[in-house]
């Protein structure tokens, strides 16, 4: 199955991600435990970092996001996908256009806007069907924007975090750009290009910028 193959992204043999993965590639762990651990682990030991943006092909090597301490959506995604199919989890990325209402104030001085694009989530296929999930947002900063987390319970897709604890309007998808078999990264260039030309209007070829 395509799904279940290394690429040059999604490079699972790299004994980087072999390290990641090998408590969780054991006999006696189901499908469901080894797609719930890996989950929580790559939304947990993973800080979420929207604010660097690459697009060098080097930084979305599940291998080389093994090695760091955060990463976007679409790296944690990336990465998490790497190890499901490192473990024999057929697994895809899944990549989007959301709208963010809170803690958005250097996002939209930046980029002009408080929707950001790709955003990277993960499709997982367990028993027989595929469920969407969101390794983003690590809980410990789910707790300081008083977000519950996302939970994955191995049976429902759980990629939404619509609401604050309060209530208030926390995120929204406003576009699906669909699943891919590796990471698209001309599409995603194509895309960030496109969503925020100002960034690119000096003449330089940027491939990495910071906020």
């Amino acid at each position: 199955m395509k799904y279940l193959e290394p690429t040059d992204y999604l490079n699972f043999d790299h004994h980087s991600i072999q390290e990641l993965i090998k408590e969780y590639s054991v006999e006696s762990m189901t499908e469901k435990e080894k797609v719930i651990e890996l989950y929580k682990k790559i939304r947990d030991d993973w800080w979420y970092d929207p604010y660097t943006i690459s697009l060098s092909k080097d930084t979305y090597k599940a291998s080389n996001i093994a090695k760091k301490s955060s990463g976007n959506c679409v790296e944690k995604s990336v990465l998490l996908v790497a190890c499901l199919r490192g473990v024999g989890v057929p697994a895809r990325l899944h990549l989007g256009k959301v709208k963010n209402h809170i803690a958005v104030e250097r996002l939209t001085e930046k980029f002009g806007s408080n929707e950001l694009t790709p955003h990277g989530m993960v499709n997982v296929y367990l028993n027989g069907s595929w469920l969407k999930l969101s390794p983003a947002f690590n809980a410990s900063l789910c707790e300081k924007f008083k977000v519950e987390p996302l939970e994955f319970d191995g049976e429902n897709s759980s990629f939404l975090q619509q609401h604050n604890s309060k209530g208030s309007l926390f995120m929204e998808y406003v576009d699906d750009y669909g699943h891919f078999e590796d990471v698209p990264l001309d599409f995603m260039k194509q895309n960030i290009k496109e969503h925020y030309p100002h960034i690119f209007d000096t003449g330089e070829d940027i491939t990495e910028f910071k906020l």
